[in-house]
């Protein structure tokens, strides 16, 4: 589910944490940093796994604190596209929500029903046709199946105005998903296998 990822960063450490281990502190202010963070091609940082070398430390003039060269391995959400649990079409795993599971990676037969605003199964079973709902909230198995990085970097101040005739909200990492395989979907349709 996860992969480690090499990373190297200068952490700066404030006055105020000079009273703890060089090792805790810079783990403290990594994961401040870099906790569930979205790193461009890398992909979604969930928490440091370790540290692995510190350089020399510096103190600049009129700063006070110190900064550190650090090589550290961060875990890494979603890099080999395994199969992952969430809920929803529209699914979120608590910590992170744009993920889709398009129409044409659902399980087929699949229909949309108006009437209850839910995605549903038409499973052929031996007894007949039935009905598989995909109720929002139910807990689901499903494999990734692309990642998309967007570029969100400011781009200037804009008046009132502008942002109301081009409300462009980027996501700066999003997941395609798909449940059309055995085994895949709501996880109340195969509790019974």
């Amino acid at each position: 589910m996860f992969i480690l990822a090499e990373m190297k960063n200068v952490t700066r450490i404030p006055p105020e944490l000079f009273n703890q281990k060089l090792n805790d502190a810079i783990a403290g202010e990594l994961n401040k940093k870099l906790a569930n963070k979205v790193v461009l091609n890398v992909g979604l940082c969930i928490a440091l796994f370790d540290i692995l070398s510190l350089q020399e430390s510096f103190i600049f003039p009129g700063d006070g604190a110190s900064h550190t060269r650090a090589l550290h391995r961060r875990d890494i959400d979603w890099q080999n596209k395994e199969l992952q649990r969430g809920r929803g079409v529209h699914v979120t795993l608590g910590f992170f929500d744009d993920i889709l599971i398009p129409p044409s990676a659902l399980q087929h037969p699949s229909k949309f029903n108006e009437t209850e605003q839910v995605w549903v199964w038409e499973y052929n079973s031996d007894d007949g046709k039935v009905d598989l709902f995909m109720d929002a909230g139910e807990s689901i198995r499903f494999r990734v199946t692309a990642e998309m990085f967007n570029e969100t970097c400011p781009t200037g101040p804009a008046t009132i105005q502008e942002s109301q005739e081009n409300p462009e909200n980027k996501v700066p990492y999003s997941l395609t998903g798909s449940i059309n395989e055995p085994g895949l979907g709501l996880l109340s349709w195969w509790d019974n296998q």
